[in-house]
């Protein structure tokens, strides 16, 4: 053995003596007191691990750990309750403690998942699944490849963050991480967001792993992978290599017109199959549009619906295309396909509207809004921001809220999308030029601008170039609204929501919270009104014409209340098996939810459309809490069916309706 070496076995048995002394002494305390007095074992795992081999070292007092009560009084003290996106983030955190006791849960599962600890909450299946969501969305903590953000905010437990989850992962087994992230990948694409940021990482991730020599994935998730690179980095013959591209242009100059239609073609079939652009497909489409504009149907993969909306807009579109896709903008390209096969160019003002949208010049805030740092960033964020409408106009239900506390602004920029895109477009144009959007509550007059003149709100940067621009000035004036009939005794989303979104909303609204007390009211009448007026089967067969606002009650994997949310119902009907389900909007950034006690969110398989979410009816009417009607559409005396009332009463009793006054 190596003085090295020696030196630091040395240090490894001294940290792990100073563990155990940490780890008796907490097993003394109370169980009352074990979270306040658990900061000496924190810091003596810390400093272990920290130590190269430390990690296994802890590993092995993980049991002792666990039965002296390190986890009690803390947020990791059920593990069946923990999320893996959480843990994910938390890898992140810089404050120690906190980082450790991650670190430690973690360890805690490989031992489950292991069969070493015994839990009576979680199988070992579940602790490896749990286990492998949480090291694809950290893949890149897996191999050392942080990028500076990561560096800065873990500063000296850089280290120490990338030997636990090597460790987890050669526990767990590198091949079901890396499959887990190419489902996650997928599962995320089925729902066509507009921000992909993140999914890129992803797929690098998994590119760089499968480069790396490590051990390999089952032959059907390397399938997918390489589906997910080739459509970002290389969909067609031209470009299958990554060449670059400024060799891809060079290529396209000698191709014959059976190569291009054949790339056309090709970049059409990756675009729809996956959801992702390739930077080269913008290079390519700017490349036929000059040369055989024949082809930009085929490259942007339109049906016979697109190419009409293309042939009638012409000189629009190639504007459109001329001015805002490129490699920095490509998911656009995507979004142009959804705008053109969606039709909403043959919406009277949206041709102008788009016009002015080219020409309109970004006001000082605007910029600040889009981070513009320089005069040479000002026409890129211009470029974005185009980009950033076309996406919007093309994908209505791929708008996220980001990490943006309100829910009502990205719902409406979808419902905006969807029944009004044209008032959309002014909105955008009010916000980017004048930096100040108009609005009226009952009959007052509202000003962003006034509104938000003694405090200007901070950038979001984490939404879409549209959201950036325009979620400040509406949240300011969702609010105001708020406060202006906050004096009320009833709810103030019964005068907001239809002042706020439109028209097309209806003037019914029921809800079934006593907004005092938070007791249950009237839940019968309430299931009663919703079928009478939702169910096609019992509201003389209306559909749903346009989307409407709602709110639903959230609780999490364990059936437990979090919070309301907003969403916007988009239609009731059959699924492919016969059974009748609810879609809705659901502006969180990742629409798949498991709200508890079997009630798990679906957003594809269930006849979804991108970006939709679905839940069966009674399920979805069981965590519902508001919705708006027209009242004139609501069926009379509707005969709902049998036990209905008493099957969805159950379910929100035994989920956020728990501990609440229910009448």
């Amino acid at each position: 053995m190596t003085d090295d070496s020696a030196e630091q076995q040395a240090r490894l048995e001294r940290f792990a003596q100073r563990l155990d002394d940490a780890c008796e002494r907490l097993a003394q305390v109370q169980s009352f007191a074990k979270f306040t007095q658990s900061a000496g074992a924190l810091e003596a795992a810390r400093r272990l691990m920290a130590v190269p081999g430390g990690v296994e070292v802890v590993y092995r007092r993980i049991c002792a750990l666990e039965a002296a009560g390190i986890f009690m009084g803390s947020d990791w003290e059920f593990p069946e309750k923990l999320q893996p996106v959480m843990a994910a983030n938390t890898l992140k955190l810089s404050n120690d403690h906190t980082l450790i006791l991650e670190c430690l849960s973690e360890l805690r599962l490989v031992a489950v998942a292991r069969g070493e600890l015994a839990s009576a909450t979680l199988s070992p299946d579940d602790a490896r699944q749990f286990l492998a969501r949480v090291l694809a969305l950290n893949l890149r903590l897996v191999f050392g490849q942080m990028d500076e953000s990561e560096r800065i905010r873990l500063g000296r437990n850089a280290e120490l963050v990338y030997q636990h989850q090597r460790f987890v992962a050669e526990q767990v087994g590198f091949g079901e991480v890396v499959e887990e992230l190419i489902s996650e990948i997928w599962r995320i694409l089925a729902q066509r967001p507009i921000e992909l940021g993140h999914v890129h990482q992803m797929i690098n991730s998994v590119a760089g792993y499968l480069n790396s020599g490590e051990p390999g994935v089952p032959a059907a998730s390397a399938r997918g992978a390489e589906r997910l690179i080739s459509a970002l980095y290389g969909p067609t013959r031209g470009c299958q290599e990554d060449p670059g591209l400024d060799v891809f242009r060079d290529r396209l100059a000698g191709m014959d017109e059976a190569a291009l239609r054949n790339e056309a073609l090709g970049f059409g079939r990756a675009m729809h199959d996956t959801g992702l652009v390739s930077p080269y497909h913008p290079v390519f489409l700017h490349y036929v549009l000059d040369h055989a504009p024949d082809l930009v149907s085929s490259t942007l993969g339109l049906s016979s619906t697109g190419v009409d909306g293309l042939t009638c807009y012409s000189e629009l579109v190639h504007k459109l295309i001329r001015e805002a896709l490129w490699p920095e903008t490509a998911q656009a390209v995507y979004g142009l396909a959804g705008l053109l096969e969606r039709g909403v160019l043959y919406s009277g003002p949206v041709p102008a509207a788009l016009w002015r949208q080219i020409h309109l010049q970004l006001s000082p805030e605007a910029e600040r809004l889009l981070g513009v740092q320089d005069d040479n960033a000002r026409s890129a964020a211009w470029a974005r921001l185009l980009a950033g409408v076309i996406n919007v106009l093309g994908c209505p239900r791929g708008i996220g809220q980001g990490n943006n506390p309100t829910c009502q602004s990205a719902r409406a920029l979808s419902m905006w999308s969807s029944n009004d895109p044209d008032y959309l477009l002014q909105v955008v144009a009010w916000a980017t030029r004048d930096n100040d959007v108009s609005a009226h509550f009952e009959g007052k007059a509202l000003s962003s601008a006034a509104l938000t003149a003694h405090m200007p709100p901070a950038p979001l940067y984490d939404v879409d170039p549209v959201s950036a621009v325009t979620v400040p000035h509406l949240d300011a004036l969702y609010m105001e609204m708020g406060r202006l009939c906050a004096f009320r005794s009833e709810d103030p989303h019964k005068w907001v929501n239809p002042e706020f979104h439109g028209w097309w909303v209806g003037r019914g609204f029921a809800i079934v919270v006593d907004v005092a007390t938070g007791a249950v009211v009237n839940f019968a009448r309430f299931i009663r009104r919703f079928y009478a007026c939702y169910h096609p089967l019992y509201n003389g067969k209306n559909p749903v014409i346009h989307s409407q606002p709602a709110g639903i009650a959230v609780t999490d994997s364990t059936a437990k209340f979090v919070g309301w949310h907003a969403i916007a119902i988009e239609r009731v009907g059959y699924d492919p098996d016969g059974e009748m389900r609810v879609y809705f909007f659901n502006p969180n950034n990742d629409s798949t939810q498991d709200w508890g006690n079997g009630v798990e969110v679906s957003t594809e398989g269930a006849g979804e459309r991108h970006g939709e979410s679905s839940l069966p009816f009674e399920q979805f009417l069981s965590r519902l809490y508001i919705f708006h009607f027209d009242p004139r559409d609501e069926a009379v005396d509707a005969t709902i069916p049998e036990g209905a009332v008493e099957r969805i009463a159950d379910m929100a009793k035994n989920s956020w309706a728990a501990g609440r006054q229910f009448s």
